[in-house]
C-alpha cells in the first residue's frame, strides 16, 4: 500500500478530527479514558455587560490546563489575575485535579505565576526569537513529585 504526504495550508475541523479521533482512541488504550472539560472564567464590565477578559481552561487527565488568560491593560494591578487563578484553583481542587499547568512567554507574565506558587518545569528558548516560552505548574496533590530545587 502506497501513501503520500500532503501539506494542507488551510485545514478544516474535519481534517483535524481525522487526526484527533484515532489519536484519542490510541490514548484510551494506553491510559484511562479522559474527557476534556472546558470552561471559562470571564471578566465582565458591570456597566455594559461586555466580556473584556478572562481565563480559558480545560481539565484533562486529572490536570487543569490554563490555555488563555487576558487582563486588559487598564485593569491590571487590581488583582483580577489573582482572582481568576484562585477561581481556577478552586475548580481544580473541586474536580480532584493533581495540579494546574500553563505556558507563558517571557514578555508576558512568568513572574506573576511564580509569585502565586507556580514552578517552571520547562522552557523553550527563542520562542519567539529573542524571548522564551515557559511551562509552569502548580501542584495541588501531595502525590505529585516536586521539581528538583523547589
Amino acid at each position: 500500500m502506497e501513501h503520500s504526504i500532503e501539506v494542507i495550508s488551510n485545514p478544516t475541523n474535519s481534517d483535524r478530527d481525522r487526526i484527533l479521533e484515532p489519536l484519542l482512541e490510541y490514548n484510551d488504550q494506553a491510559a484511562p479514558p479522559s474527557e476534556f472539560e472546558t470552561f471559562a472564567i470571564v471578566i465582565r464590565d458591570n456597566q455594559t455587560s461586555e466580556q473584556v477578559g478572562g481565563l480559558w481552561a480545560k481539565i484533562n487527565y486529572d490536570w487543569l490546563i490554563v490555555e488563555l488568560t487576558f487582563i486588559p491593560e487598564k485593569l491590571r494591578g487590581q488583582d483580577l489575575g489573582s482572582l481568576l487563578l484562585a477561581k481556577a484553583e478552586e475548580i481544580a481542587i473541586g474536580k480532584n485535579c493533581m495540579g494546574i499547568w500553563l505556558d507563558t512567554h517571557s514578555f508576558q507574565a512568568p513572574d506573576f505565576y511564580i509569585k502565586r506558587g507556580f514552578e517552571v518545569f520547562g522552557q523553550l528558548e527563542d520562542h519567539p526569537r529573542g524571548s522564551n516560552r515557559f511551562f509552569l505548574r502548580k501542584v495541588l496533590n501531595d502525590s505529585v513529585p516536586k521539581m528538583p530545587n523547589s
